[in-house]
């Protein structure tokens, strides 16, 4: 019998730079940066914040995980979760999930299954040690998220990395994107990460794993269902140069990934299909600064989304979610960090994206399409991003 782990609600206010910001409320609210636009800042447990992800339940519940410590790769890094109710501008105190001493959590990638249950999986590492020994773990729920079940390891082999959604395939089979950390970090020897499918049969707890081909230095690759049988994929880069996109038609053979327009800085991105099949991205609109193919990272900012109505061939509207500092450094600094967000489109067709707030918080905004292709950007800016994509 699995070990339930009653989940206490524990309330912690704002950090107190965020609280000096007015517009950072745990309710949606305009936000006066984004025109047009409302955004709320999920409340937090401990120090940082970081890697977020949603899901929409079936109950009409959006729930977002995301990993919570001292600081990422250290130990007791936790995974916590916030509700926000159907229905609901305001988010919930937040709760831990999961959390094992000497280890470091990441990653964490909900699926509700069809009976119901609500499975979390997550990485864990030992902590200090980076990416190269991970393992996926998994903790269930079959009460929405209330409580937790102890973790059990689902993928042992060391450096298995998880960031992305599944989706379902034409048959009911579980579709979930992961990736060999076969490093210890994010580039010295990254090029030897590799991305992989694994599938999973309806009601079967075995798996098969697909290599994606050529993906060595592409990770993190986000799937998008087209239709039945047609679905793309989009890839964050070791390399710092550019997302690259992938498709397929059965969600196991996939083509090798090709570079896109959109710019990427070595960290994560995220797309998703909207109800009038038009796609979109949020991602970093930055490359890394060294010239050639070499293993780099960039800037984190601005942090954009992009709209396409090809299926990721071109991208037509680009806008800033956080335009960033223009003129702070070129290179990773946790003052000047929005990343690794999580986008899904709510029943009433508005687009909800969360992300990494300066690694205090987890910040979510919620737009509608037409927000994107809108000319009215912010007053500090020039045009509709600072990034280095711009539509012709």
């Amino acid at each position: 019998m699995q070990r339930l782990v009653l989940i206490s609600v524990l309330l912690i206010s704002l950090p107190s730079s965020l609280a000096q910001d007015s517009h950072l409320a745990s309710t949606f609210a305009p936000d006066a940066a984004l025109p047009g636009a409302q955004s709320a800042v999920l409340p937090t447990l401990f120090a940082t914040s970081h890697a977020s992800e949603l899901i929409l339940l079936r109950n009409g519940d959006v729930l977002c995980f995301w990993f919570s410590g001292s600081h990422e790769g250290d130990s007791n890094v936790a995974i916590v979760m916030s509700r926000l109710p159907k229905s609901s501008l305001t988010w919930q105190a937040p709760v831990l999930v999961d959390r094992e001493p000497g280890k470091s959590y990441q990653n964490p990638v909900p699926i509700e299954a069809p009976d119901g249950t609500l499975r979390l999986l997550h990485t864990s590492q030992s902590a200090g040690q980076g990416q190269a020994d991970a393992q996926v773990l998994e903790v269930d729920s079959r009460d929405g998220g209330r409580t937790w079940s102890g973790h059990t390891v689902l993928f042992a082999q060391p450096g298995s990395f998880i960031r992305q959604p599944p989706v379902l395939g034409d048959r009911g089979q579980l579709i979930l994107p992961m990736y060999y950390s076969t490093s210890s970090g994010i580039v010295d020897g990254a090029d030897t990460n590799y991305s992989t499918v694994k599938i999973s049969a309806p009601h079967s707890t075995a798996w098969t794993e697909c290599r994606v081909p050529r993906s060595e230095g592409l990770v993190q690759m986000s799937i998008v269902k087209l239709d039945r049988h047609s679905m793309v994929a989009f890839f964050r880069s070791r390399f710092a140069d550019r997302i690259f996109r992938s498709a397929s038609s059965n969600g196991c053979d996939w083509s090798a990934p090709v570079a896109t327009q959109l710019p990427n800085n070595n960290a994560s991105i995220q797309a998703a299909r909207l109800a009038n099949g038009h796609l979109v991205i949020v991602f970093n609109n930055v490359s890394g600064h060294r010239p050639g193919h070499v293993l780099q990272t960039g800037k984190r900012s601005p942090l954009s989304i992009a709209t396409s109505a090809d299926a990721g061939l071109t991208w037509s509207a680009v806008r800033d979610i956080e335009a960033g500092d223009p003129n702070g450094p070129n290179a990773i600094t946790e003052a000047d960090e929005y990343s690794y967000p999580s986008v899904l489109q709510l029943p009433n067709g508005k687009i909800l994206v969360t992300y990494t707030y300066r690694r205090q918080a987890i910040k979510s905004v919620l737009l509608p399409e037409s927000w994107i292709a809108s000319k009215t950007a912010s007053p500090a800016a020039h045009d509709s991003t600072r990034g280095e994509y711009h539509p012709d």
